[in-house]
């Protein structure tokens, strides 16, 4: 368990954010009410193809939270859980949308806890207007011309267009 003394708390938020969406933005911003820092660390996964490469994805993420200095974005390559402990973070960000998300993300919690007890693992309930929304569905209407523009800032969606539109 992580130190209540301490006075910096540092959380790391990872994911593909392939692409970023405004549901991850809706978590990041319930993550600095929280945190002193957020570290967002983008998943260069080798098991998914992604839309945009690692390094793709940290510019559009650092272009998206310019504005917010108590956040950083990094790329990692490895367990989520050892890039936790390697940065200080007491606290890994998940965020859930529905029950086959937290079976999924139970089982993962549990051997994190194992590897590295030190490290919290909390679970952040979707906003209601964002628990349909996936990188995955997004992509796919950008491949079928449907504008998403409600779900993804303007940045994001003038490159998914690029990409896949």
């Amino acid at each position: 368990m992580a130190d209540p003394t301490s006075k910096h708390r540092l959380a790391l938020f990872p994911a593909s954010f392939d692409p970023i969406t405004n549901g991850h933005l809706d978590l990041i911003e319930r993550c600095r009410a929280l945190f002193d820092q957020t570290v967002i660390a983008v998943a260069r996964n080798v098991s998914k193809s992604a839309t945009f490469n690692a390094d793709e994805r940290m510019e559009i993420l650092q272009s998206v939270t310019a504005g917010m200095e108590d956040v950083s974005v990094q790329v990692f390559d490895g367990l989520v859980v050892h890039h936790a402990e390697a940065i200080g973070a007491s606290a890994i960000i998940r965020g859930l949308r529905a029950i086959a998300d937290f079976e999924y993300e139970f089982e993962m919690a549990l051997m994190n806890n194992h590897l590295a007890p030190n490290v919290e693992i909390l679970f952040f309930m979707t906003s209601q207007e964002y628990m349909y929304v996936s990188s995955s569905r997004l992509k796919e209407l950008v491949r079928f011309g449907a504008s998403v523009d409600e779900f993804v800032p303007s940045i994001v969606a003038e490159a998914l267009k690029r990409k896949l539109g």
